[in-house]
């Protein structure tokens, strides 16, 4: 079932965004009078399961059998379809060769415009009726894995900095250490600063090793529940619990296998409670949990209104588009490893949750759209990138390639594209397999 509901998930997002893309294609074209020949949603390659043709438009609307991608066919262009049929004939009125070089570059911007623009729509929605809730950096601590540890960092530390940069959002610390391709990290440890030197042959493991710094969380008590085992143990808010049976716990995670050994009995832990040590016993459920809530440390929550999360949502999507920009110049340095953290539809399925939650649905969806709008700017042919920069090549040459080379830079675009596509695929089974 949960496998289910992440394609179903996948499916639909893939849907939403390709239809997003295409539409701004579509726009544009129509806008300046181009003749769109085909609007799909998924490729049809001679089989469509549904199509029709309104009466007096030039367009026919479907749905293709073949769920990798979209496509708007606009007349007189060179795309992946390779018809040059039409090209055999002289340029018409209403083709997109006939067309001044900015309107053709607006066309094919048209589709990249609309996905950032969809990420701004559905991100300041977010932000007008939730807010915004985020951990803070500052005076929070790590809490590492192994990867973090062999690179030097340890359970607890601070981190202040990655060379100069100043990391602001606790959740953000793996990826700022990999997009600053850092050299340095400043931590504070015990009360000292230090530098940790990274060695930057470790960047592709650091892209590829969940929780690196998971956020190291007291076990102070917050809330305990009237349906906890425990709710009438005596804890009281802002009990530290600082051992368990008599071995000391310094963080929540450290807790947990401890716990884990005495799933449904009863054991004493030992509570830091103001300046009073107190011993208590508690009840420890099958799942070897307490039943309680604790403090998260750093936790901040902004509230918008509708106009205030206007600016911030274009604020997070040109924040999103800078970040998943840094990402990109990782994957095409050799040197980072990064290119095996590409992924295909496997990986994409494997953010969605398990079960239903739009926030989550949306957060996402606005991340992808951010995702395809980038990846598309990249200047290979068969990507609307290859597109804008041949176009701008013509208006600052005022020399226009001819159509034998955009044919063979097209063909060379689509060699390229599925070579990616097999690395991506290649990557997720690998991991699936490991």
């Amino acid at each position: 079932m949960i496998v289910l509901m992440k394609i179903l998930q996948v499916v639909l997002a893939l849907s939403i965004l390709i239809l997003i893309h295409e539409f701004g294609h579509f726009i544009f074209a129509k806008m300046f009078r181009i003749r769109v020949e085909k609007f799909y949603l998924f490729f049809d390659a001679g089989f469509a399961l549904f199509r029709f043709k309104p009466k007096n438009s030039d367009t026919e609307y479907g749905i293709g059998w073949l769920p990798l991608g979209g496509y708007c066919k606009i007349s007189g262009m060179i795309d992946e379809s390779m018809d040059t049929e039409q090209l055999k004939s002289e340029p018409q009125p209403w083709e997109f060769r006939s067309k001044p070089a900015w309107q053709r570059l607006l066309v094919m911007f048209g589709g990249v415009l609309f996905n950032f623009i969809f990420a701004i729509i559905i991100y300041t929605g977010i932000l007008a009726h939730n807010g915004e809730t985020y951990i803070s950096n500052e005076g929070t601590s790590i809490y590492v894995n192994e990867l973090a540890y062999e690179m030097g960092f340890r359970t607890g530390d601070r981190i202040l900095k990655f060379d100069d940069y100043t990391p602001e959002r606790f959740e953000m610390l793996q990826a700022d250490l990999a997009r600053q391709t850092a050299k340095k990290a400043t931590v504070l440890r015990d009360g000292d600063t230090l530098d940790i030197y990274i060695d930057q042959n470790m960047i592709g493991e650091v892209l590829n090793s969940p929780m690196m710094f998971g956020l190291a969380i007291p076990f102070v008590v917050d809330t305990v529940p009237p349906s906890s085992p425990n709710s009438g143990a005596g804890l009281m808010k802002g009990d530290r619990i600082t051992a368990i049976d008599g071995h000391a716990v310094d963080y929540l995670q450290d807790s947990r296998p401890m716990l884990g050994g005495y799933a449904g009995q009863t054991v004493d832990i030992t509570v830091l409670r103001d300046l009073d040590t107190l011993q208590v016993p508690v009840q420890v459920d099958t799942n070897g949990l307490l039943g309680i809530s604790v403090s998260i440390p750093g936790l901040k929550t902004e509230e918008y209104s509708v106009f205030t999360a206007i600016p911030a949502g274009i604020r997070m999507t040109f924040s999103s588009i800078g970040g998943y920009i840094q990402d990109l110049k990782l994957v095409f340095t050799p040197s980072t490893e990064a290119y095996k953290s590409v992924g295909s539809f496997i990986a994409m399925g494997q953010i969605f949750p398990g079960s239903w939650n739009w926030l989550q649905f949306l957060n996402i969806l606005a991340l992808l759209s951010v995702m395809l709008g980038v990846m598309n700017l990249i200047p290979i042919p068969g990507l609307d990138g290859g597109h804008i920069l041949f176009t701008l090549y013509e208006m600052v040459t005022g020399k226009k390639p001819s159509d034998k080379f955009l044919m063979a830079a097209q063909v060379i675009g689509m060699a390229i594209l599925f070579c990616i596509m097999i690395l991506a695929f290649g990557n997720d089974i690998g991991r699936l397999l490991r």
